[in-house]
């Protein structure tokens, strides 16, 4: 019975029945259970119906029964290799060899992979070489040394191996996503969006090449098209871990840590001992004003990497954010005791030595800071506030007017500039300076507070008028504006809690408050829809796109 079951199955793997073949060699496993032959052909037919684990079980039956089946020892390291257990595949390769199999290109790119993730990175690369001296037009060969290669940070190599496979295969999404990552690894990220979005085009199901790309498209700055992509990604595969944390790092970059916490949060569970999430997630509570939740965090971090300087000061900025002066200092001097040139750390130093009332250390590390990076903006602007504050009015000037030219953008630098200028009797220069923070910073109050003090003293008296009358128009906006946050944090919270009702009676609160708040009215548009008010959800989102794109297009 066993054979005639042997026969009828390997007739129906020949016309590739595998369904046929599965349920014949099965019978011929529980008939005969200690012939070998019978396993190592219904593990073969396994690793056919991509049921690798169940494969490897049937081979490794095989292989124990009959050692030296070189065939089984070689389906076996196949299953190996796809379940990651490379380390047993290669001796089983290496079977494979001794017996002067042949194996196909398939089989060699999966032997390569073994050895690259053993560690034996030439042995795998001298294996793919031999096998592309004997078949030069294979592309998935091309593509498997073009990715070895592009690991040994070979580039220029890789790249031509890629182009080749290309050519020769114009459809091997599989070079096309290998050719966007080397890019993506050369910081090259306007190539990597076009060769991974080619690959994503191609393999549309295929998560890896969405998360590629969703990088990509972060490193090249198309946040909207990269949260779309990663979106795209758990949709295809709601448990991936990788895919949530993509969409985190992209949300956080687009100053919007509030959506990538509980994402954040999920990803730190599922990697409790991996320090770049838990910087990460900490970084996001710090964004949202909650050191004290991030603290623990940066610390479970730096008992992984106690000898990264970045992290001491992120760890330091959420000490300083928590007012815990003495151990923001101390983390930002361990930062610099690793690495002494870093002119941010010898400034986020100086400005804890400033909330300290130490002015003395406070000038010495932003002087250092400036010395170590002269293009930095902070260290002069923070400078000229403190020497402003200390009555040194000429340094004060000095450091203001290198902020200003550094970062012409900076409508603080400016008011702070005008201040100064009026303070060492340069009205005209102050009065410029002025002008230019109002047209930086609109909404401001404080400018043309400062400009109507200069007119007075000037003798315009219609001047200073308009100006204190456009300054307490902007300060009552200004109130109406703190009081909807207040509404709109309040509505959010309930809202995360399910109490509907009353999230919608906070939200109303902000839009009665600030009627021009984009996000109020979003916000309220969601609590609508969540009651199923769909008309009144709808009036309210039209209305936050509305100021949302008037917002845009005000200069």
């Amino acid at each position: 019975m066993a054979d005639i079951a042997f026969h009828a199955g390997t007739e129906a793997y020949q016309r590739n029945d595998l369904r046929t073949a599965h349920t014949q060699f099965a019978r011929v496993v529980h008939l005969a259970p200690n012939i070998a032959a019978g396993h190592s052909a219904f593990g073969t037919v396994l690793l056919a119906e991509n049921d690798v684990k169940s494969a490897a079980t049937e081979l490794e039956i095989a292989h124990r029964l009959d050692p030296n089946d070189a065939n089984t020892a070689l389906n076996l390291a196949l299953a190996y290799t796809q379940l990651g257990n490379y380390k047993q595949a290669v001796p089983l390769f290496e079977t494979a060899d001794k017996a002067n199999l042949t194996l196909t290109p398939e089989q060699i790119i999966a032997y390569a992979t073994a050895l690259q993730a053993s560690s034996q990175p030439a042995t795998a690369q001298t294996r793919l070489q031999q096998a592309l001296a004997a078949t030069p037009d294979n592309a998935a060969l091309h593509d498997a040394l073009g990715a070895l290669l592009a690991q040994q940070q070979n580039y220029s190599e890789a790249t031509s191996h890629f182009q080749q496979a290309l050519a020769l295969t114009p459809s091997l999404a599989s070079a096309y996503y290998h050719l966007g990552s080397a890019y993506l690894a050369q910081h090259d990220p306007a190539r990597a969006v076009a060769s991974l979005t080619k690959a994503s085009d191609l393999a549309p199901k295929n998560v890896d090449y969405l998360l590629q790309l969703g990088r990509a498209l972060r490193a090249a700055n198309q946040d909207e098209l990269s949260l779309s992509t990663l979106r795209r990604a758990i949709q295809l595969l709601p448990s991936s871990i990788d895919a949530k944390y993509e969409l985190a790092l992209t949300l956080q970059a687009t100053g919007n840590p509030r959506a990538a916490l509980p994402l954040f949060e999920q990803v730190t569970a599922a990697r409790p001992l991996d320090a770049p999430t838990l910087i990460n997630n900490a970084l996001a509570l710090v964004q949202l004003g909650d050191a004290k939740r991030a603290i623990p965090l940066y610390q479970r971090a730096l008992a992984l990497t106690p000898s990264s300087p970045t992290l001491r000061e992120d760890l330091g900025v959420a000490y300083l954010q928590q007012a815990d002066l003495d151990h923001a200092i101390e983390q930002f001097r361990d930062g610099l005791s690793a690495d002494p040139a870093n002119p941010q750390l010898h400034y986020d130093l100086g400005l804890a030595y400033k909330l300290k009332d130490d002015a003395n250390n406070a000038i010495s590390e932003f002087e250092q800071a400036a010395k170590l990076d002269p293009a930095l903006p902070d260290p002069p602007y923070t400078l000229g506030i403190l020497y402003m504050q200390l009555a040194h009015f000429a340094e004060a000037q000095t450091e203001l007017e290198r902020a200003t030219s550094l970062r012409p953008d900076h409508g603080d630098a400016w008011a702070m500039l005008g201040n100064v200028y009026k303070q060492n009797d340069q009205p005209e220069k102050a009065i410029a300076a002025l002008r230019r923070a109002i047209e930086l910073m609109p909404n401001q109050p404080s400018p043309h507070i400062t400009l109507a003090s200069i007119f007075i003293g000037q003798g315009d008296t219609a001047g200073a008028a308009a100006e204190r009358k456009i300054a307490a128009d902007l300060s009552r906006v200004a109130v109406s504006r703190q009081r909807a946050n207040f509404s709109l944090d309040s509505g959010r919270t309930l809202l995360q809690r399910g109490q509907i009702t009353e999230a919608i009676t906070q939200l109303q609160a902000a839009v009665a408050a600030d009627p021009n708040y984009a996000e109020a009215h979003a916000a309220l548009a969601d609590a609508y829809s969540r009651q199923g008010r769909t008309a009144d959800a709808a009036l309210e989102r039209q209305q936050s796109q509305k100021l949302s794109a008037k917002q845009r297009s005000t200069p």
